[in-house]
């Protein structure tokens, strides 16, 4: 652990205080009025805070920043720094010669008298490393976890102070993201969105951050879009109906796309689906992103890299289960229709009791999340062992004692078999296309897509044999 980090949170703030390099103004809207307070009680504080300020009518919110439909918002946050940042470069030039300026702001909300909502809210920090310099920019998404709206508040506090000690002196992404729970007992607050930014981190991939987040503990689950950018998924699948396939991706390959393609034809046909909000995910697993035990970041970018220039949306998630996969969604998605793609021999294993013991429901409480109101299983078909036939719904093997509830699934439209699959496809076994690929043999690129074949041969992908211009320092070393 970076040593910085063993401080605690008035010693952080008293460290920034201390600094005369490190002047700006804090914005703080809803629960997030300790973050400021903090740099207060540390003493020394006339020295870093130039203004601190609580627009918390929204008459007078809109007044300064505009108006917004909702208050506790990605954008309400970006326009409070826009403002904030603007006025420190607008009544203070005599001091850029010497200062690196911040602004930091957030918009909260804490827990309802009522306890009918859900706390959370968006914090962020625009800087500069240097007087004069361009500014930097963090954002994260919260979700407060505590039970009461004032331990929810404090918690807040330590968050913003260890967001802005962070970003000064912390030079590592990842370090910086893990301590942004600094001084807090697992449980008090989630993290769900991170976003770094600015010409002194183009070397970040918010992606990568992405997986951090999950691989961390920070949050079960992280998203972002075709184009790379980082999304935070309650907004991103709010009142969708989303399709998700889950796969490992490594590589894709034909039946993938397949799967995608077909499945959406049926989703689209579901009484209960909104066309015009569809959204496909792509999801991936920590267990799935594992080889040899461990987790590549290299290996990951180099398949969501792919994935992204399919088009599709990509989720990190640490649900191994699907019955917990659809519950995450479910709350997200605010009930609307959700589609679950996957093979016959996935299925196999869903109905695997073994995989339930820790439930007292067993396979019947599983189910009941799983195949809850809205939610569907397009299963794909499969070659039967040795190649002769074709395994599907219909000729599906499970324990007699199953089959009164599997045969209850279908009659409900809870399990459907896909039609129209390409059954040419059928014999396309990832793994053997990878360890193709690896060996540099002839024909594996008939069996993935030709984009992901370019990408592949390109960027010498998943061990692709690479030609040594293209080798970096790393692979030539190890040649």
């Amino acid at each position: 652990m970076n040593e910085l980090r063993k401080l605690t949170i008035k010693e952080k703030a008293l460290q920034i205080n201390l600094r005369r390099d490190i002047y700006g103004s804090f914005a703080e809207i809803g629960a997030g009025q300790e973050v400021a307070a903090n740099f207060f009680k540390a003493g020394g504080a006339s020295g870093t805070i130039a203004k601190t300020m609580s627009a918390y009518d929204m008459s007078f919110s809109d007044a300064i920043y505009g108006h917004s439909p909702r208050y506790v918002c990605q954008p309400r946050l970006l326009r409070m720094l826009d403002h904030e940042y603007g006025l420190l470069l607008e009544r203070l030039p005599h001091e850029a010669d010497k200062t690196t300026f911040f602004a930091f702001a957030n918009t909260m909300e804490a827990l309802n008298y009522e306890r009918t909502n859900k706390p959370h809210g968006w914090m962020g920090l625009r800087f500069q490393t240097k007087p004069n310099g361009p500014y930097n920019e963090c954002i994260v998404h919260i979700k407060m976890l505590d039970n009461d709206a004032l331990l929810q508040q404090q918690a807040v506090g330590i968050v913003g102070v260890n967001l802005i000690f962070g970003c000064f002196f912390i030079q590592d992404p990842e370090e910086l993201l893990v301590s942004l729970v600094d001084g807090l007992v697992h449980g008090r607050i989630g993290i769900d969105m991170f976003q770094l930014s600015g010409p002194d981190f183009k070397h970040v991939d918010n992606r990568l951050m992405s997986l951090k987040l999950v691989k961390n503990g920070l949050t079960r689950a992280a998203m972002f879009g075709p184009d790379g950018h980082v999304l935070q998924p309650s907004e991103a699948l709010y009142k969708k109906n989303v399709l998700v396939l889950r796969g490992r991706f490594r590589p894709v390959t034909h039946v993938n796309v397949d799967m995608l393609l077909t499945a959406r034809r049926h989703f689209k046909k579901e009484e209960d689906v909104d066309k015009s909000k569809i959204l496909v995910l792509t999801e991936i697993t920590l267990n799935d992103l594992r080889t040899e035990g461990e987790i590549d970041d290299e290996d990951f970018l180099a398949r969501v890299d792919i994935i992204c220039a399919l088009g599709q949306h990509v989720m990190i998630s640490n649900y191994q289960e699907y019955y917990k996969l659809v519950e995450y969604l479910s709350q997200m998605t605010r009930g609307k229709k959700i589609g679950i793609i996957l093979g016959v021999h996935n299925l196999q294993r869903v109905f695997d009791e073994k995989y339930y013991h820790d439930l007292r429901g067993g396979v019947l409480e599983a189910f009941g999340a799983l195949f809850g109101n809205n939610v569907t299983l397009f299963v794909y078909p499969a070659l039967k062992a040795g190649g002769e036939s074709v395994y599907t719904l219909d000729n599906f093997e499970l324990p007699e004692k199953q089959r009164s509830l599997f045969d209850f699934l279908i009659k409900n439209n809870k399990l459907v078999n896909i039609q129209g699959a390409n059954m040419d496809n059928l014999h396309i076994i990832s793994d053997e296309v990878l360890e193709s690929i690896k060996r540099g043999e002839d024909g594996w690129e008939d069996k993935i897509p030709r984009q992901v074949v370019a990408a592949i041969k390109d960027n010498c992908l998943f061990g692709y044999p690479c030609p040594p211009d293209k080798m970096t320092k790393k692979e030539k070393s190890e040649k």
